[in-house]
């Protein structure tokens, strides 16, 4: 784990310097759009402590702070269809990596009013990981609006994460394949007992506007 903590501060901190920037010209059209293009928000970290993640913000300002597959569709900005479908309104989230609240790979973090998912993972252990911004279950398809199945692949994923899974998803993540949450609509079920390996190396093409 020291060796991908490592990996995580090496390549966050590459990826801040090279998407520099992009992410200046992105925080311009986010702010001409909605004034406030950065969205941070408190989510359940490591051992269950609450950090602030960053996006850009992709939904009008005011949106109930509530998980992605229960937002209203509506609330998307023009802007922020395009962002979450590249999966751009991901990149602040660098900056959570390099200071180590979060890893790059790792369970996608929840809010404390996931109450369901909070437990399935805890059951798990899910939270003896920093959470990450891509991972088994963005690969599969399979977002929160699942809890029990998404609190599985995590497990999974844990008792399986090394250097070879971690830079698999990694490239599965930067190739376009997986999604994460839907907007008011959940993701389709997956079978949870496919293997970790066959299911990183496996092709999921990204649709539409699905997100983590």
């Amino acid at each position: 784990m020291h060796m991908l903590r490592l990996l995580d501060a090496t390549l966050s901190f590459c990826g801040l310097i090279l998407a520099a920037p992009l992410i200046c010209l992105l925080t311009l059209v986010c702010a001409a759009e909605t004034g406030s293009p950065i969205f941070a928000q408190t989510r359940l970290g490591k051992d269950r402590r609450p950090f602030t993640l960053y996006k850009f913000r992709t939904m009008r300002v005011g949106t109930a702070s509530v998980a992605t597959h229960l937002a209203d569709r509506n609330a998307v900005t023009r802007s922020g269809r395009l962002l979450r479908a590249t999966k751009l309104d991901e990149l602040p989230q660098l900056f959570n990596v390099l200071r180590g609240d979060m890893s790059l790979v790792g369970p996608r973090p929840g809010l404390a009013n996931q109450t369901a998912l909070t437990a399935a993972r805890q059951t798990r252990g899910a939270f003896a990981v920093r959470p990450g911004i891509t991972g088994l279950a963005q690969i599969r398809g399979v977002d929160m609006s699942t809890p029990e199945l998404l609190a599985d692949l995590d497990a999974a994923m844990i008792a399986s994460l090394g250097l070879r899974l971690y830079l698999r998803l990694l490239v599965q993540t930067l190739l376009g394949r997986g999604r994460g949450d839907a907007i008011a609509k959940a993701a389709p079920r997956r079978n949870v007992h496919q293997s970790v390996e066959t299911s990183a190396s496996a092709s999921a093409p990204v649709r539409g506007e699905r997100r983590r």
